[in-house]
């Protein structure tokens, strides 16, 4: 093949050498006429056939994207309105738990504050009762001794009735009454 197209060539090269180039080289009036009326023809059903539909078809495929981009601007606007509120909800929430924890440390301190006046109160009362107790045993500790001492005065005074006491007697005498005294007291 490629041989007969350098054949071909040369061939055209000889008629082009020998002067005999007329014949290649025409213009028809009535081709060129046909020609322009054929490129007429194409061009309008080009247009009315594959233009008129090709842009048609590009015209809905821009809408359609336009619509794409129109509704991403939507979504991303409500994306963005979601957002806020989301910020907005969660800054309350934020402001309620501050504000709950404040009133539930508030509350314990009350109730703190509470229990303890309630243990010193308790404990006042407590010290109370123990020191009217003690006031109270202390009295009686006090009559029944000044009781013993009474009983114990007697019958010193009926034993020194009794008989007339020396000193040492005497002195006998008060050294076992304190002899009793401790043992009573154990």
């Amino acid at each position: 093949m490629t041989g007969e197209l350098i054949l071909e060539l040369a061939g055209i090269k000889t008629v082009l050498a020998a002067g005999d180039y007329q014949g290649l080289i025409s213009f028809d009036v009535w081709t060129s006429l046909f020609t322009l009326c054929n490129l007429l023809i194409v061009i309008y059903f080009g247009k009315r056939f594959l233009f008129g539909p090709v842009k048609r078809m590009i015209d809905e495929r821009q809408k359609e994207i336009d619509g794409m981009y129109e509704d991403a601007g939507k979504s991303k606007e409500d994306a963005a309105k979601l957002k806020e509120e989301y910020e907005v909800k969660l800054q309350k929430a934020e402001e309620e738990s501050e504000e709950l924890m404040r009133r539930t440390v508030r509350n314990a301190r009350l109730k703190e504050e509470e229990i303890l006046k309630a243990a010193r109160e308790e404990a006042t009362a407590t010290i109370k009762r123990a020191d009217a107790q003690i006031a109270m045993e202390r009295r009686q500790a006090l009559n029944d001794i000044k009781n013993e001492v009474s009983g114990i005065a007697i019958e010193i005074a009926g034993a020194v009735l009794e008989r007339d006491i020396n000193e040492k007697e005497h002195e006998a005498m008060i050294d076992s009454f304190i002899e009793q005294l401790g043992e009573e007291d154990d």
